[in-house]
């Protein structure tokens, strides 16, 4: 099967995001990859704010375009007290833990027969068009762009990383267009469908102890990784590499 015919399945878990909903379904339009062979999936998770109803409004227009489109919903009764910044260390692992089981929960009722799921989080606000096309044309299982918050700046996704954490994409860039991780983030994440069908997931608990590429010590004192991280030792352990893409940037939005 040719890449311009391999269907994808794009997965965004959200939360308060209402405010990101029209910068995201304009990029999605903005994709030169067609249209008839992407699938959308959403899972809606402890939101304040009107997220479920605004995504629900543009499910029959989002038909007419997506070769299928579904949102649900799966309440996890986890908030971060207000005056407090979600990487606040003391909120981590159970913000990981929730993040992971909510990931997992998306691709277990989205996936069909798609070929690829590319996970694009709902703040990822630019890339480029072509972004689909370039991911699979790498030939790779797991490849993640380099996610930033201005174009040529520092990396934003510090989930993309090897050598125990001490390399990240930015200090790969500038250097070969594919390199090798260890760990990923999730804010763009392209993986094969097989390989999600073959067991890998998002650990919502610390996994790899045994593994000799997790950090030690650990930054937030577990024994192994958890979330995307997790799911880059889950790879590794089943005879997967993960890559990066350190010169293709992807913009996140300003925090």
């Amino acid at each position: 099967m040719t890449a311009n015919r391999e269907t994808v399945l794009i997965l965004t878990p959200v939360k308060n995001a209402a405010r990101f909903l029209d910068t995201y379904f304009a990029g999605l339009e903005k994709f030169t990859y067609p249209a008839s062979l992407i699938s959308l999936g959403f899972l809606e998770s402890d939101s304040d704010d009107e997220t479920y109803e605004l995504i629900r409004e543009r499910l029959e227009h989002l038909r007419r375009r997506y070769a299928g489109v579904e949102i649900w919903r799966r309440n996890f009764n986890f908030r971060i007290p207000e005056g407090f910044p979600r990487w606040t260390r003391a909120f981590q692992i159970p913000r990981r833990k929730v993040l992971a089981k909510a990931r997992n929960h998306l691709l277990f009722r989205a996936l069909k027969e798609q070929d690829w799921v590319l996970w694009l989080d709902v703040d990822v606000i630019d890339y480029p068009p072509g972004l689909i096309e370039r991911l699979i044309a790498t030939g790779r299982d797991i490849v993640h762009p380099h996610c930033v918050k201005r174009y040529g700046g520092p990396t934003f996704d510090l989930n993309a990383w090897r050598d125990h954490g001490r390399v990240r994409m930015n200090d790969l860039r500038g250097g070969p267009d594919l390199v090798r991780l260890d760990a990923v983030g999730g804010t763009v994440l392209l993986i094969r469908a097989d390989v999600h069908r073959d067991g890998l997931i998002f650990p919502c608990f610390p996994y790899g102890a045994a593994n000799p590429a997790i950090r030690r010590p650990h930054p937030l004192r577990i024994d192994g990784e958890m979330e995307t991280e997790g799911l880059g030792i889950l790879a590794i352990d089943m005879g997967y590499q993960c890559w990066g893409m350190p010169n293709l940037e992807v913009l996140h939005a300003p925090e």
